[in-house]
């Protein structure tokens, strides 16, 4: 599985964790924030893009995506649950590769392509639960955009 990055191109996992702690060291006197978001787009078949943003607070951000393909998904449930399981699975990655780097302290937010207006509003306890009961913050839109912005960008 590998990552793009618009400024690095493509790159492994470490390769984007290596380039993440780069950045953060870069300025440490910064204050950070990685917010991990998927979306999807079904067509023929469902694309799922996983976003990992380096949010330097007031100073901009750096991000990478990866894409997944499954087959067409037809339950919007499904759907959110699969986009929910996706950005935990690289949110543990994550923070693991943190904690063995001496960075444990690093806040992890993972923003769900949930919100009070529209279908998935019924859907919120249930997956905000997933996320915080993974040891993660939660965020739902209009505050999720690192799922309803950078990663939808990447499903088109």
């Amino acid at each position: 599985m590998f990552f793009i990055s618009p400024s690095r191109g493509k790159l492994s996992f470490v390769e984007m964790m290596d380039d993440v702690i780069t950045y953060i060291k870069g300025l440490p006197s910064s204050s950070y924030k990685i917010i991990i978001g998927t979306d999807s787009m079904v067509k023929n078949e469902t694309c799922f893009v996983t976003a990992v943003v380096v949010h330097r607070l007031g100073k901009g951000a750096r991000y990478y995506y990866r894409k997944k393909i499954q087959r067409k998904i037809k339950s919007l449930r499904q759907k959110i649950f699969y986009e929910t399981a996706l950005s935990l699975e690289l949110g543990g990655k994550i923070t693991a590769y943190f904690s063995e780097s001496g960075f444990a302290e690093l806040p992890v937010e993972v923003h769900i392509d949930v919100g009070a207006q529209g279908e998935t509003r019924d859907l919120i306890k249930e997956v905000v639960g997933m996320v915080v009961g993974s040891g993660f913050q939660a965020k739902i839109k209009p505050d999720a955009y690192g799922a309803s912005s950078v990663a939808d960008r990447h499903t088109k």
